[in-house]
């Protein structure tokens, strides 16, 4: 069934006034005609007095594939209008993200090379101050070495690393401690490493420090280190000038004494023993980059020569007490009372207290010179100290020495007693110079004065 317009009919019509024009199937004789009628359910097309019919769906599907393919058309034609410019910007864009990509690498290489090049400086300066450390502790240690060789020197310092289990921050932070025993730094695992060592059980990992703060660290290990070893240093220095003033002052002591006996110190050191020492004479010398702590213990080991000097010198000098004990005269020396006659008498020497029996020391060294009964000393010892100085002790019960013995200071000689002119039991003991008797209290204060340095 075919739907038709009510404007065509089958067959041609005459009109009036189309006499003039041509007639319709003429003209469709020459051309084709085409016709399209829509009815109410499609579309027909007529060509050459055919008529094709199509649906309305399939009408518009073709429509709107030639409107696509000639979108297309378009799309193509402007893509190769512009392809140029399309591709031009499209490799700028890549150019530039490549650029950027560069940029962006060589930025993290330099910022590796930083922070390679802070590690390896920082490395370098802590190795730096690391072998720097370790110097100064071997320079310490053979300073203790030189100071625990003196008698004077109780104490040198020392680093010590914290005893385990200690409370307080030094447990805590395990960084070593001075101690006054010895002059070692011993560098000890962290606390946590010895811990995980020392027990099975699990231990919660903490984040590991960035490495400013390692860097950090190990600058505050560092100087703590530093300052341990200045408070040894300072230690030192200060038991050394400790010594050297006590060492001087004892010198000065020594020289004052033997001034004050009135004694000439040159025939002194020339009658002063000697052991069988010698060698060839070599000058001591400071190297030129000595220290303060070399050239102070240079200063000592002299000032301790001139003081073994002097002590072999005031051997021969007697100043130290006959008997042992507290020193109780019942007579002084000078002018008394003689106790048998009573009438004034010159008292030569000293009357020390004592039992019968105790022992009877040299009050220097000496040679023996008299051993024996001499009158109203009963038994007596003269011993010949040199240079004119001799010593006397009276009234012993015994004698344990005998002519030409050498003595030396604080040997037994004999025994106190009451031989000779005498009351009762005690010690006679006279000090002469050049065979003139002199008072024994004034080398027995001097020997007083020696002993309280």
């Amino acid at each position: 069934m075919s739907h038709r317009s009510g404007h065509y009919s089958e067959y041609p019509q005459h009109h009036p006034h189309d006499h003039a024009r041509p007639s319709p199937r003429r003209a469709a004789a020459g051309r084709a005609a085409v016709a399209a009628s829509r009815g109410q359910d499609g579309y027909t097309l007529v060509h050459a007095g055919k008529q094709v019919r199509f649906g309305p769906v399939a009408f518009w599907i073709v429509v709107g594939t030639v409107t696509v393919l000639g979108m297309w058309s378009a799309a193509t034609a402007t893509y190769f209008a512009f392809r140029d410019d399309v591709l031009t910007r499209l490799i700028a864009r890549q150019a530039e993200m490549q650029y950027a990509y560069e940029d962006r690498i060589a930025e993290l290489r330099a910022r590796v090379d930083r922070t390679t090049s802070r590690q390896l400086l920082d490395q370098e300066q802590f190795d730096q101050k690391l072998d720097q450390i370790m110097r100064r502790q071997t320079t310490l240690e053979s300073r203790a070495t030189a100071l625990g060789a003196m008698p004077d020197v109780a104490v040198t310092g020392s680093i010590r690393p914290p005893a385990r289990g200690a409370s307080g921050d030094a447990a805590s932070s395990g960084t070593p401690k001075p101690n006054p025993i010895s002059d070692t730094v011993i560098f000890v695992a962290p606390p946590d490493r010895e811990a995980r060592l020392e027990s099975r059980a699990p231990v919660a990992v903490k984040a590991p420090p960035n490495q400013f703060a390692k860097v950090q660290g190990f600058d505050n290990v560092l100087v703590r280190l530093q300052t341990s070893l200045d408070q040894v240093e300072r230690r030192q220095m200060a038991a050394l000038s400790s010594v050297e003033d006590s060492m001087e002052s004892r010198v000065r002591r020594m020289r004052g004494v033997i001034s004050d006996l009135g004694l000439d110190m040159a025939q002194l050191e020339a009658a002063a023993p000697r052991a069988a020492v010698g060698g060839p004479f070599v000058p001591v010398k400071l190297p030129p980059d000595a220290g303060a702590f070399e050239r102070q213990l240079y200063r000592i080991n002299s000032t301790r020569a001139q003081m073994d000097r002097l002590n072999r010198t005031l051997s021969l000098v007697p100043y130290r007490k006959p008997v042992i004990g507290e020193v109780e005269f019942t007579s002084g020396f000078g002018v008394r009372s003689d106790p048998f006659v009573g009438r004034p008498a010159m008292h030569t020497g000293l009357d020390f207290r004592a039992a019968s029996g105790d022992p009877v020391r040299a009050t220097a060294g000496g040679k023996v010179v008299t051993s024996g009964w001499m009158g109203g000393y009963g038994r007596m010892v003269e011993i010949d100290h040199g240079n004119g100085l001799s010593t006397r002790y009276g009234h012993l019960s015994e004698i344990n020495v005998k002519v030409g013995d050498h003595i030396k200071i604080g040997q037994v000689i004999g025994a106190v007693g009451s031989t000779g002119r005498s009351t009762g039991p005690h010690l006679h003991y006279e000090t002469r110079i050049d065979g003139d008797a002199v008072d024994p209290q004034k080398f027995l204060r001097a020997g007083v004065r020696l002993s309280a340095g």
